[in-house]
């Protein structure tokens, strides 16, 4: 793998992945944290600020941003999460020039102008309208407020219809001087890529970010408790959620098979007992998820409203099946194969760059591909049920949204699950 790092005077970190087969190039600029190092005054300003990203700068308005793209057949775009917001966009090889130089002109010299901010406000509160209108994110919404309560990490990442209704230009300029540093930023490019003409225009264009490191977030302590919301909606969606592994632990990767062994596709263990033997909903399925200080291991499903609690009763069984009788190898083995083949496919494409980047900014360097499929390969059938045997003595975090016809015998499988939780710790 063709892979160089470079690091500017002011600490900004430029890494790329030559690739000779391929003719565009991916670039993007990755700033760390994001919403985990929002105030609580300042819940969503991050996501605010991001959408706020091609609304106008000094030297450019809103329709040459998008004209001067488009018009060399490129795309640009950002999004933002707990952990990070990205700013990145896919251009021709001959074009990179102009992707870097509306990315720091974004970056370094937004416009902010009242009109626009306007205009934006209001699709952002349409975005929360949408929200609440799905009980797919009001259900992860509720299992990560329980999971971290009154902490930045468990608030969702678009805000309040409070706190968006009354962010000004000056909420969104004083994040962007206190966060957007270039010791917590890191510039990344995957494909048709020359890493010195990169480092080249980096340093004519990025050279002004501020050099001194930002302040740390608040770290993140997992709690765990029970939330629920009963708007009505044609089926009931249940979360759990336990504490996992932070993304830098050693068990990080145990963790990962875990959740594909019980949850991870259609020959998972949930997903064959729940839906195709005994037909109790549409969809199951597991993931374990990182932050910094912490992580959460989730398993998700929907079903019709007087059948949650059988559901949940299920759920509850083959979790703890599975921590007293193990795995076979051989599902193990499907696990491994499926966790390798998403790893090569992401680093076999020009979006590489997004992989670059969040590796330097949780690892500060970049995991050689050989050294990744090491960790899957290293993982033992046995570490699975003592890594589940783990997460099951965390506290639980539940969420519910939609309709529960038998509540109180959902409440006992919920009080049974925590107290045989609770013994076992």
């Amino acid at each position: 793998m063709s892979i160089e790092r470079s690091k500017l005077a002011n600490g900004l970190t430029v890494v790329s992945h030559a690739m000779s087969e391929v003719e565009t190039v991916s670039l993007g600029i990755w700033i760390a944290p994001a919403a985990a190092s929002e105030r609580f005054h300042e819940h969503g300003v991050a996501h605010f600020l991001e959408h706020m990203a091609f609304k106008g700068t000094t030297r450019r308005s809103a329709r040459d941003i998008a004209e001067e793209i488009e018009a060399v057949g490129g795309d640009i775009t950002a999004e933002t999460s707990v952990d990070a917001t990205a700013y990145y966009a896919q251009v021709m090889r001959k074009d990179m020039p102009l992707a870097l130089d509306i990315l720091s002109d974004i970056l370094l010299a937004p416009l902010f102008d009242p009109t626009e901010m306007a205009r934006e406000r209001g699709v952002i509160l349409q975005e929360i309208a949408a929200t609440l209108d799905s009980p797919e994110d009001i259900v992860y919404d509720l299992v990560s407020e329980a999971a971290y309560p009154n902490q930045p990490c468990g608030r969702t990442i678009l805000g309040s219809v409070e706190s968006v209704s009354r962010f000004g230009r000056d909420d969104l300029a004083a994040y962007l001087a206190a966060h957007y540093h270039a010791p917590n930023m890191v510039l990344a490019a995957a494909g048709a890529v020359d890493h010195a003409a990169l480092v080249a225009e980096a340093e004519r264009r990025l050279s002004a970010l501020p050099e001194n490191t930002p302040p740390r977030p608040q770290r993140a302590v997992y709690a765990g408790g029970t939330l629920r919301s009963e708007k009505p909606f044609e089926q009931t969606h249940l979360v759990l959620g336990f504490e996992a592994p932070a993304y830098q632990h050693p068990d990080y990767f145990p963790a990962q098979i875990l959740a594909g062994a019980l949850g991870g596709g259609m020959s998972s263990r949930l997903f064959q007992e729940v839906r195709e033997r005994r037909g109790l909903c549409y969809a199951i399925y597991a993931f374990s998820t990182g932050l910094t200080d912490s992580g959460m291991f989730v398993i998700h499903a929907a079903g019709a409203p007087d059948r949650a609690d059988e559901l949940f009763t299920v759920i509850r069984h083959e979790l703890e099946r599975a921590a007293e009788h193990g795995f076979e190898a051989a599902e193990i083995d499907r696990v491994k194969a499926q966790l390798k083949m998403g790893l090569l496919t992401g680093l076999e494409s020009s979006c590489a760059a997004e992989q670059l980047a969040r590796q330097i900014l949780i690892h500060d360097r970049v995991l050689p591909t050989k050294e990744l499929i090491e960790k899957v390969e290293a993982v033992e059938v046995d570490a699975l049920q003592a890594m589940l045997e783990r997460v099951l003595v965390s506290p639980l975090s539940l969420a519910t949204a939609g309709p529960i016809v038998n509540v109180a015998r959902f409440d006992a499988v919920a009080a049974k699950f925590t107290v045989s939780a609770s013994k076992a710790a």
